[in-house]
This record gives C-alpha cells, sequence and structure tokens, in this order.
C-alpha cells in the first residue's frame, strides 16, 4: 500500500479513481467543487437530475469526466450536512473502500479471525433458524486497543457472529455500559432483538478476572453451546417422546481442526485465488461495524437517560 502527500489539485493527479464527499442536500463538499469545476461542472448536473442523493452509505461510480487525469470518480454520502460529524465520516470511507474493491475487482477481507474459528464454522452450519442467543465475551485487562471501546475491541466479533446466525434485520437495540480502568467503555451489555423476533444478549468485558469466550444458542428444537476458547461444541435435541413428553439428547457435533488465524489467511489467499469473496467480506466487516456503532450509540443514550455522561462516555 502507497500513501501520498500532494499538494496541487485533485483535478491533475493521475490517480486511478478520486473519491469525493456529497452531501445529502447536492452540496459537493471542499475540494469535490474545484474538481467539478474542472469537468465543467458534470458532477452537479448529475446531481441536480437526482442521480445521486448523498445519504450516507451511498456511493455512485463515474467515469470518463473531461477535464480530470484521474480514471474515474467515486462519489460517496455524506448524510445531512448538519448532522456530519466523525462517524459520518467514518461511515463514507467504509462504503468507499467496499466500493472501490468491488469496482477494481479486488478481494477485501476483514479481520474478523472468531469467523474463522472451527467451532464457530460447525455451528454454523449445523444450527436452526435461532429463537434467543447469549454470548459472553471476556478478558482480563491489558493495555491493548485502550482508543476503542470494549464493544469496537471485543464485542464486535459476537456481533458479527450473531449477524450471521439469524440473517434478518436488527429492529431494537438496547445497551448499558461503563467505564472502569480508561476513559471508554471497559464492559458492556447489549440486548438485540431482530426482525422475526429472535433476541440476542452479548456481554463483553476487558476488565474481568477470567477469560471466557461462548456462545449459547437456542432453536425450537436445538441447543448449541460453543466454547471458542476450547473450539469445542455441547449440543442437546428434543427427541420423539413417542406421544409423551419430548427429551432432550445428546447430539455429537464434529469440530475441524485448525487454527483460526491460520484458516482466516488460507480463506484469504482462497479468494484471491479463485476471484470470490472472503468468508468475512468488506461488506460484511462494514455492515458489523455499523452495527457496533449502533450498540454505542444506545450506550450513550443510556448514560445521558441515567445521568452518567461526561468525558468518560
Amino acid at each position: 500500500m502507497e500513501f501520498g502527500v500532494w499538494t496541487k489539485s485533485l483535478a491533475t493527479l493521475g490517480v486511478e479513481c478520486l473519491v469525493l464527499g456529497v452531501f445529502e442536500e447536492g452540496e459537493l463538499s471542499g475540494e469535490a467543487r474545484s474538481v467539478d469545476n474542472a469537468c465543467g461542472g458534470r458532477l452537479k448536473k448529475l446531481l441536480d437530475r437526482g442521480d445521486f442523493a448523498g445519504r450516507a452509505g451511498d456511493t455512485l461510480l463515474v467515469g470518463d469526466l473531461p477535464g480530470l487525469s484521474a480514471s474515474r470518480v467515486l462519489l460517496t454520502g455524506l448524510g445531512t450536512k448538519k448532522l456530519f460529524q466523525r462517524k459520518s465520516w467514518r461511515r463514507a470511507c467504509q462504503s468507499a473502500l467496499v466500493a472501490l474493491a468491488r469496482s477494481l475487482s479486488r478481494v477485501l477481507a476483514v479481520g474478523h479471525v472468531e469467523r474463522h474459528n472451527p467451532a464457530v464454522q460447525a455451528l454454523l452450519a449445523r444450527t436452526e433458524p435461532p429463537l434467543f442467543i447469549e454470548g459472553l465475551r471476556l478478558a482480563p485487562f491489558t493495555p491493548r486497543s485502550l482508543d476503542v471501546d470494549v464493544v469496537l475491541d471485543l464485542m464486535i466479533h459476537d456481533l458479527q457472529i450473531v449477524s450471521d446466525l439469524v440473517r434478518r434485520p436488527v429492529v431494537e437495540i438496547r445497551a448499558v455500559g461503563m467505564p472502569v480502568v480508561t476513559s471508554r467503555i471497559d464492559i458492556a451489555n447489549a440486548r438485540l432483538e431482530f426482525e422475526g423476533g429472535c433476541v440476542a444478549t452479548l456481554t463483553a468485558s476487558r476488565v474481568s478476572p477470567e477469560r471466557m469466550r461462548k456462545l449459547r444458542v437456542f432453536g425450537p428444537s436445538l441447543y448449541c453451546s460453543v466454547d471458542m476458547h476450547a473450539r469445542t461444541i455441547r449440543a442437546r435435541r428434543l427427541a420423539d417422546g413417542g406421544g409423551r413428553t419430548a427429551l432432550p439428547v445428546n447430539v455429537e457435533v464434529p469440530v475441524e481442526s485448525g487454527d483460526p488465524l491460520t484458516r482466516e489467511l488460507e480463506d484469504f489467499a482462497g479468494a484471491v485465488r479463485e476471484r470470490r469473496d472472503a468468508l468475512v467480506s468488506g461488506e460484511v466487516g462494514r455492515d458489523a461495524l455499523v452495527l457496533a456503532h449502533q450498540v454505542l450509540d444506545a450506550i450513550a443514550a443510556h448514560r445521558a437517560k441515567a445521568g452518567a455522561g461526561g468525558a468518560r462516555a
């Protein structure tokens, strides 16, 4: 990857693609206006026609613009200007990165190593549509990743796995969290309700005296308990009671061997060779990040309501 700093106009940069932000009001941001002037107002005409609304997360690839040295321009939505903030900028960057990978036929993979845990993969291959999910991800305190909250540090892995299990939109999020030893959220609990009724409760802590990574999944007739640290699954299924009450019986769920990090790297190499999506593609990683920020918003709302705001929120 190459990084460079230029002081000349964006319109003169001979790059493969320029990424420009557009507000929802159809207003071009900053240097985007100089690019529009260089191409004879083509971008503004496109916005005036309603071809691109500038909604947060939206993108549009435009090619063959006169007056530009770049091969193409990628417009990325910034949302409403009066509500624009750092979170809006992050979302625009995420969407732009995913769109660039797609437009250039590149493989974009996100490092969610837990999704490559063989026990998690065995669960996803075996489970029926879940009704209730409970997750615990606990770790002792270490001076690592202290620039982010525990939701982005630890819980995000379970958010991504749960999304893969349910495969339905989230309709409600309630969450609570608090700082313990840092200025950010160190312990958090989130309750997510999905379309269709499934409920997931997830707890993440980076100030626990013990280390634990467990997920329990309850379906109509199958219960699975996954120990992601030990890479094992315990499962029980309701057996036919022959006219009497159905009783739970143990079910063997085979789990392949293999280190999650090695499997992640092998999946990425295979995706490059076979020109396919990685298991945790850019879209999957982006969606998990959006969900994690929704949990953080719910925590902030709860802390404000409880009068626990301030710098440590």
